[in-house]
């Protein structure tokens, strides 16, 4: 007896999960400047039209395990309290002899590490090394990189910003934009939320 097996080994789209902090619209602006005096000397890049972030997390699978992933995150944000992060200075990474990141560096990282910390844990997945930076140039050639880089060794780039949420955003694995999932409040900023509510309802 011949039965149809196809439906089991149907491929399911993977989608690529992104997990980010978002620095608020005074420094997102002053980001996508930055970005556009780059683009101004190099034209278009890969990181040209990202939205000014911090990564947290990055992963890749099937649609069918979002929402328990979503529950993770729900449950993660909830005992999460807000905190401010300060940005300092532009630095770099170097990706080998050929590609280099232009970056800003947070100046206390440890409220963020110890939230990637927490999200790696729920996952059994041991923290490597992490550093949280807000991008200007991702992996740019290093001719490109040594002629914009003059804009940025030994600037500051001297801002803060309140860290009160994280955002999962997603795109198929195959390419495409980052859509938003859905933004997670941390516990105690969803209570004063929910007290300001209050006193304007009463």
């Amino acid at each position: 007896m011949h039965t149809n097996n196809n439906i089991a080994f149907e491929q399911e789209t993977l989608y690529d999960y992104l997990l980010v902090v978002s620095p608020g619209t005074s420094i997102t602006n002053d980001v996508t400047a930055l970005k556009k005096l780059v683009a101004q000397e190099l034209g278009m890049y890969g990181s040209r039209f990202s939205k000014a972030h911090i990564s947290l997390f990055r992963s890749e699978f099937p649609e069918r395990f979002q929402d328990d992933f979503v529950q993770l995150l729900d449950d993660i944000a909830r005992k999460q309290s807000g905190f401010t992060l300060y940005t300092s200075k532009f630095d770099h990474f170097e990706h080998g002899p050929d590609k280099r990141t232009i970056y800003i560096n947070v100046a206390n990282p440890k409220p963020m590490v110890e939230l990637h910390k927490k999200i790696l844990q729920e996952f059994d997945i041991k923290p490597g090394s992490f550093k949280p930076h807000i991008t200007i140039a991702r992996a740019i050639s290093t001719p490109e990189f040594n002629k914009v880089y003059d804009h940025f060794s030994n600037q500051v780039f001297v801002r803060s910003f309140q860290c009160k949420s994280f955002t999962l955003l997603r795109k198929p694995a195959s390419g495409g934009h980052y859509e938003p999932v859905k933004e997670f409040v941390f516990g105690d900023e969803a209570v004063q939320q929910d007290a300001t509510l209050f006193n304007y309802a009463a």
